[in-house]
C-alpha cells in the first residue's frame, strides 16, 4: 500500500509539474509585454495594453496571516469614490506597512491594478502582476518533475521487486533523495526572488545541486543493493557461566 501511496503521489507530482512548464512560455511572454508596454497618454476608459499610474487611497488592509485559503488584500478608493479590490501573494514589502487614508499608486494595466507603490518607492506585484510568474512556473516545475520521477521510481521498484529487502532500501534511497531535489528547487526558487535574479538563475544554480543530490541517490541505492545498509543484527554477550562444581 505504501509503494502504491507514492505511485499516486507521483503521478499527482508528475501533473502539476507538466502543467506548470506549459505555462513558462506564456508567462514569459506576457511579462515582456508588460515591461515593453507604453505609458497611456491619457486616463484609459477601457482595458488596454497602455500602463497608467493612477493615485489611490487605502481604505483598508488585510494580510490574513495564518487563515488558510485567504490571501492577502486591501481596498483602494479613486478619487471618484470607486473602489477597487486588490489581492497580493504575499504580504510584504508594501501590503504590510499599508495604513488607512495612506495615498499609493497603482499601476493599471489591461484594466487590472499590477502593481502598488507607497510613498517611499517600494512596489510589489499584485496577484494580477506578470513579473515573476515565470521563474514561479519554472521551479514548480523543476521541483514537481523532479520529486515526481524519484517517487515514481522509489513506487514502483518495491512493487516489481517484492520480497526483495534490498530492493525495497534502494527504493526508498530514491525517494528520500526525491525530497531533496524538490526542496532544492524551491529553496533556489526563493534565493532568486529573493535577490531578483534573472529567469536563467534557477536552473543554473539547481542544475549542479541536483547533480549532486543525484550522484549520492545512485551512491546509496547502490550501497543498498551490495547490502552495506543493512542493519546488523545486534550482539549478544555471553551469559557468564555458573560456579564449578555447582
Amino acid at each position: 500500500m505504501r509503494s502504491v501511496m507514492w505511485v499516486l503521489i507521483a503521478l499527482v507530482l508528475l501533473g502539476v509539474g507538466a502543467a506548470s512548464a506549459s505555462q513558462v512560455r506564456g508567462a514569459l511572454e506576457r511579462e515582456r509585454a508588460y515591461r515593453a508596454a507604453p505609458v497611456c497618454a491619457a486616463v484609459p476608459v477601457t482595458a488596454s495594453g497602455c500602463v497608467w499610474q493612477q493615485e489611490f487611497t487605502v481604505r483598508s488592509a488585510a494580510l490574513h496571516r495564518g487563515e488558510r485559503g485567504a490571501s492577502p488584500e486591501a481596498e483602494l478608493v479613486l478619487p471618484s469614490g470607486k473602489r477597487w479590490e486588490v489581492t497580493f501573494p504575499r504580504t510584504e514589502p508594501v501590503l504590510s506597512e499599508m495604513q488607512p487614508d495612506e495615498k499609493v499608486v497603482g499601476v493599471i494595466w489591461h484594466g487590472r491594478v499590477v502593481e502598488v507603490r507607497d510613498a517611499e518607492g517600494r512596489r510589489q506585484q499584485t496577484s494580477d502582476g506578470p513579473v515573476g510568474w515565470p521563474q514561479d512556473r519554472l521551479g514548480g516545475a523543476l521541483a514537481c518533475a523532479s520529486f515526481g520521477l524519484a517517487a515514481l521510481v522509489g513506487g514502483v521498484w518495491p512493487l516489481l521487486a517484492r520480497g526483495e529487502p534490498r530492493h525495497v532500501a534502494a527504493a526508498k534511497m530514491v525517494r528520500w533523495h526525491g525530497i531533496g531535489l524538490g526542496g532544492t528547487a524551491i529553496l533556489t526558487l526563493w534565493a532568486q526572488a529573493a535577490n531578483d535574479w534573472p529567469l536563467w538563475a534557477v536552473p543554473a544554480i539547481w542544475g549542479p545541486l541536483a547533480l549532486l543530490i543525484l550522484a549520492s541517490m545512485t551512491a546509496f541505492a547502490l550501497g543498498a543493493l551490495r547490502g552495506e545498509l543493512d542493519v546488523a543484527p545486534a550482539r549478544q554477550d555471553p551469559q557468564p557461566a555458573g560456579p564449578v562444581g555447582a
